[in-house]
């Protein structure tokens, strides 16, 4: 892999095969098509990754379905069903990926890393990098646009040379995406590849809300609500910190075992209190 003056990368729908080239939303709620795209090199700032692993996280779906417009008809290749409402989007994903190359002014990666992007960025240089009280980068602010971070600009097109955009700056259901490096982690490369795609959202979420934010104490009792993917990396989170009790609140009965297959908790269904009078 050669990180100088890269060239646009195609990545192209072989016949009868598993191997996919990007999969493309044109219109929130209908299906993804998988077609043939171009990655532009990377620029100042930005590195291109080569996808490993990609898993789906359930806002994806969520901003899928959304069918509120923005700004007009645009195209974006979808990686982690995040479809904002556009007409067209590469969804984020979590997702585990190595890097094929680098653009000027890239410090601290190189091609051949192991890597898991993030759709916060961290600039480590503003005050709430800085702080331990905060994780959302004053710098480089969060928000739903559908193209990079610094420029507002695409380095995804189609195959008719159309943009399509990225989604928070983060697209894994492609072949290749172009992300910021404020928006990059490096991770051991022995790390399971279906393993390290959990980290850069869910299980991190989960986990951080149970230290960072919530700073369980050893020997305290824990109630989550909603064990899903978050819900069970909270628990753990909570488990790491210490917590004597941990007790998972959920509708779904079948969240139990899986919640028990996980870590020794406490179960309680809510549903059967909602037909029951509060007064």
């Amino acid at each position: 892999m050669e990180d100088k003056c890269p060239e646009p990368i195609h990545c192209k729908v072989p016949a009868a095969a598993r191997r996919r080239a990007a999969a493309v939303c044109r219109a929130a709620g209908e299906p993804l098509t998988v077609e043939e795209v171009v990655v532009d090199p990377p620029r100042a700032y930005e590195l291109r990754i080569k996808i490993v692993c990609t898993s789906l996280c359930h806002s994806d779906v969520t901003f899928w379905r959304m069918k509120v417009r923005i700004a007009g008809p645009i195209s974006f290749p979808i990686a982690r069903v995040r479809v904002y409402a556009i007409v067209a989007a590469a969804l984020l994903a979590q997702r585990l990926r190595v890097v094929e190359s680098v653009g000027e002014h890239v410090e601290g990666f190189a091609a051949g890393d192991s890597v898991v992007p993030t759709f916060l960025s961290q600039c480590s240089e503003c005050t709430d990098c800085k702080s331990s009280r905060s994780n959302v980068c004053s710098k480089y602010r969060f928000a739903v646009r559908p193209g990079m971070p610094r420029d507002d600009t695409t380095r995804f097109r189609d195959a008719g040379g159309s943009p399509l955009h990225h989604f928070l700056g983060v697209s894994s259901f492609s072949e290749y995406t172009v992300v910021d490096v404020t928006q990059v982690v490096k991770v051991d490369p022995a790390l399971p590849p279906p393993t390290a795609c959990l980290l850069s959202c869910g299980a991190s979420t989960g986990v951080g809300a149970a230290w960072k934010l919530a700073k369980v104490e050893p020997g305290s009792s824990v109630a989550i609500f909603g064990l899903g993917a978050v819900g069970l990396a909270v628990a753990e989170g909570a488990r790491i910190c210490g917590a004597s009790k941990i007790i998972g609140v959920d509708l779904n009965p079948e969240k139990d075992e899986l919640g028990k297959a996980f870590f020794p908790f406490t179960p309680c269904n809510c549903s059967e209190y909602l037909s029951r009078s509060l007064v």
